[in-house]
């Protein structure tokens, strides 16, 4: 079975949730010592591979051997932007790499080499050993001083303190009475505790800010990357409303146009036989009302491309039951949960348009002999979806009519997937988001 066509645009990320200063302390401590673990592999692995790969790019054996480098810097990578999420209880935005190019071998591993995403996530594989040994010394000592002040009055009796030892209090010139020893440690064990949240957290934002740095998107970059795609979708819309115009425009010329023309042209030949040869007019009269049955027809079918007045005036749920009533092959409909309340319109005329064009080629190309339509809807999306057990074979490559539903519901920001192996079933699901009124 093929794999579904996709279309989808970028979306946004939730923002961080509060958490206890604990859990904040143990995320902290967890990624400051573990990252010193995860340096000490990452930088002679990778390090070996790219000496190694290197030095035998002449006789072609270090191609592969730096591809595989890459896919190993990239799953460092992909565990650092896990470690980040735990860190901050948030999801982080990673970059998109290079899609690989299609065809030979060497095309693809050119394309693997030349991705600059990757190349960067070795350098941060590389690199990340240096703020990490300044890291995570400083940490584990700073634990280390806080365990062991605070439990220095439990194990201060096992100690071997003999005529020759001296211990700390003495060092500072305070005596060496067990209670003053034992308060001395006590005490600096105490501070160290007091001040550890704040030393690790700084320790982690310090680690951390170099991983963001390479291995994330930055704020100038999401923004960048969402006005491209609402670029994309307005183009999207404005040229989905120019296609549907043109294509309208050359079906009324074509059809009804022409019909009506000859239609006025025999009415007017009979008008004028009824005067001379009544009995001639009347098989003209006769053409004339088939041909003016047929241009009913015609306009139904061109009505596809319009949105119908049951669709403004009784919603979607009602429109759907007009089509789904039209259709030459049985088709299920669910509704039931757009009833109530209206969804805006704009999203009812696209969410309508992908269930006509997709019943129209149910009809036309498939071969189907019955189909399904289910419309569900939550908080912020509206889910249509149309089945068939046709031949399959769909592809919004393959006609207008698909790459036309592609440029309607891209223009709402939303996700087209189209599931149409050969021999099929066909799924086309649809997914609307939905906006306020008057919202962006």
């Amino acid at each position: 079975m093929s794999a579904p066509t996709v279309f989808e645009p970028s979306s946004g990320y939730p923002a961080r949730p509060a958490r206890s200063r604990l859990a904040v302390l143990a995320a902290d401590s967890a990624y400051v010592l573990t990252g010193w673990i995860i340096a000490v592999i990452s930088f002679p692995v990778l390090v070996a591979l790219l000496a190694s790969g290197v030095g035998t790019v002449v006789v072609v054996v270090g191609f592969p051997v730096l591809v595989l480098m890459l896919f190993i810097a990239q799953g460092f990578a992909v565990l650092e932007r896990a470690r980040l999420r735990t860190l901050t209880g948030a999801p982080v935005s990673a970059p998109a790499y290079r899609t690989v190019a299609e065809g030979s071998v060497a095309r693809r591993v050119l394309s693997l080499l030349g991705d600059g995403r990757r190349w960067l996530d070795l350098l941060y594989g590389v690199l990340v050993l240096i703020p990490s040994l300044l890291v995570f010394p400083i940490g584990l000592a700073w634990w280390c001083v806080a365990l062991a002040g605070l439990l220095y009055p439990l194990y201060d009796w096992t100690l071997p303190l003999g005529p020759d030892g001296v211990s700390l209090a003495q060092l500072v010139g305070l005596g060496d009475s067990t209670p003053v020893r034992v308060g001395l440690v006590f005490g600096i064990g105490l501070v160290a505790a007091l001040t550890l949240p704040l030393v690790m957290r700084g320790l982690a934002l310090l680690l951390s800010s170099f991983g963001r740095g390479l291995l994330t998107r930055q704020r100038a970059s999401v923004l960048a990357e969402r006005v491209s795609a609402l670029t994309e979708s307005r183009a999207a819309a404005v040229s989905a409303e120019a296609t549907a115009l043109r294509r309208l425009e050359r079906d009324l010329h074509d059809g009804p146009q022409q019909r009506l023309i000859r239609l006025a042209m025999d009415l007017g030949t009979a008008q004028r036989r009824l005067r001379t040869d009544p009995e001639s007019a009347g098989p003209l009269i006769g053409g004339a009302i088939e041909q003016t049955r047929e241009t009913l027809e015609e306009l139904r079918a061109l009505s596809r491309g319009i949105a119908p007045p049951v669709l403004a005036d009784r919603g979607l749920p009602a429109a759907l039951a007009a089509l789904a009533a039209r259709c030459p092959v049985q088709v299920e409909l669910d509704t039931e949960q757009v009833q109530a309340p209206r969804l805006p319109p704009a999203v009812e005329n696209a969410a309508y348009f992908v269930v006509a064009e997709a019943l129209a080629n149910l009809v036309k190309h498939s071969g189907a002999t019955e189909g399904g339509v289910r419309v569900t809807l939550d908080e912020r999306l509206v889910r249509v979806t149309v089945t068939d057990n046709g031949r399959g074979g769909a592809h919004p490559a393959k006609g207008h009519g698909l790459a036309g539903l592609l440029d309607r519901v891209r223009a709402l920001d939303g996700q087209l997937v189209v599931d149409s192996p050969p021999g099929g079933p066909t799924v086309l699901a649809a997914e609307l988001p939905v906006r306020p009124a008057g919202g962006g």
